[in-house]
């Protein structure tokens, strides 16, 4: 892996000064999206996004003026681009804003639930930890994060509003990094604001030297037909993937059923306790296993909550018996609360998990309901923890 990265970071060095740009960005994103696939540990959907906008990158003609791929090819160089390579990002972030901000309508974030539990653990922020205790910061960062995220794209895109948008921006994504830490997006979203303004005011910063082209070609006739299907077809999928979980049964917050790739971003908070048990299926006897000897520290957080870690963990212990010969099953005994709410059963503790299959568009009957009645009375009555 130690090499793997190498190879990346080589790639995004070559993007970075445009030599051998189309080769870099094309192995760069091949290495993301495998890095992004092959671990569920640190799922952020902005990893995804990063996906999204490595593949972009791959059909823009950024390398042909200030790089070095156009010094060492001057019959490569242009001064313009056509529009569509910044309108597939606007657009691509809107969808992304727009999701985020519908998705917070739901009624523990709009009492500052989600807010007040995500704070709790924030008490020592240097300067700010003890002003995030307080509960008119919980509705502050509640509904000044629905409003962004629904209006920022409209303001950074009319002219009267942009710069206010803009220092906006700066602010709400400082404030975010700072206090959720949670990587590259808040920088990556702020680079991104470049498109949003117009072309002469980003030659007279930036490219003074440059000549002023005035013309805005949304698509250049030679390749309009092809490109526009391709990218028509993409936002289709873009718009869809996100309402995906309103065709499954029960609540997304309780099932995650249609949860990723959906701009779904710090809705909730889940804390819980799952054990697995495993028993010989030919004797019926309990074969006791220690579940950090096959799972990191980051692992068995997310495997604590997360439905079909659980389930992707359980066809794992039942594939390495097997390997040694014996055939098992695998129960799971799983209780977690979401948004410090009623702690209530997650999956059904007599199905035997190691013998069920993942449907990924079909919901898991094995899943209990999000509804339950009396529950922390069943769970003493049925020793679940033990």
């Amino acid at each position: 892996m130690y090499f793997y990265y190498g190879v990346m970071g080589l790639c995004g060095l070559l993007v970075m000064v445009g030599y051998k740009y189309r080769w870099g960005i094309i192995v760069f994103t091949i290495l993301w999206t495998g890095t992004y696939l092959m671990q569920k540990s640190s799922y952020n959907n902005h990893y995804y996004l990063l996906v999204l906008l490595s593949t972009m990158m791959v059909f823009q003609p950024a390398h042909k003026y200030l790089s070095v791929d156009a010094r060492l090819h001057p019959e490569i160089k242009m001064i313009s681009m056509p529009r569509w390579c910044a309108l597939i990002f606007i657009f691509q972030m809107f969808i992304v804003y727009t999701y985020g901000a519908i998705a917070k309508i739901y009624p523990d974030w709009l009492d500052a639930t989600v807010a007040e539990v995500l704070m709790k653990g924030k008490k020592n922020l240097f300067l700010v930890g003890e002003i995030l205790q307080q509960k008119w910061t919980h509705y502050t960062i509640a509904y000044v994060g629905i409003l962004f995220d629904a209006l920022i794209i409209p303001l950074l895109l009319w002219k009267p509003t942009r710069k206010f948008a803009f220092f906006a921006s700066i602010f709400f994504h400082l404030f975010n990094s700072y206090v959720f830490q949670i990587g590259i997006f808040p920088y990556l979203s702020l680079a991104l604001v470049l498109f949003f303004f117009p072309t002469k005011t980003i030659h007279r910063i930036f490219l003074k030297r440059k000549p002023y082209y005035d013309e805005e070609e949304v698509i250049v006739p030679s390749y309009h037909k092809p490109f526009v299907a391709v990218f028509i077809i993409y936002f289709i999928v873009q718009i869809g993937l996100p309402l995906r979980h309103w065709f499954f049964k029960d609540d997304v917050l309780w099932t995650e059923e249609g949860h990723r790739l959906s701009w779904r971003m710090m809705l909730r908070a889940k804390s819980g306790h799952t054990t697995f048990r495993v028993i010989d299926a030919e004797t019926n006897v309990q074969i006791p296993i220690q579940i950090e000897d096959y799972l990191s520290k980051k692992q068995l957080r997310t495997v604590s909550t997360k439905p079909d870690v659980i389930w992707q963990f359980a066809q794992r212990l039942k594939k390495m018996f097997a390997e040694k010969g014996q055939d098992v099953k695998v129960y799971v005994n799983s209780s977690i609360r979401v948004n410090g709410g009623e702690l209530r059963q997650l999956i059904d503790p007599e199905v035997d998990l190691g013998s069920v299959k993942w449907h990924p568009f079909k919901h898991s009957e094995w899943l209990r309901p999000s509804k339950q009645e009396n529950f922390s009375k069943e769970i003493k009555d049925n020793n679940y923890f033990d």
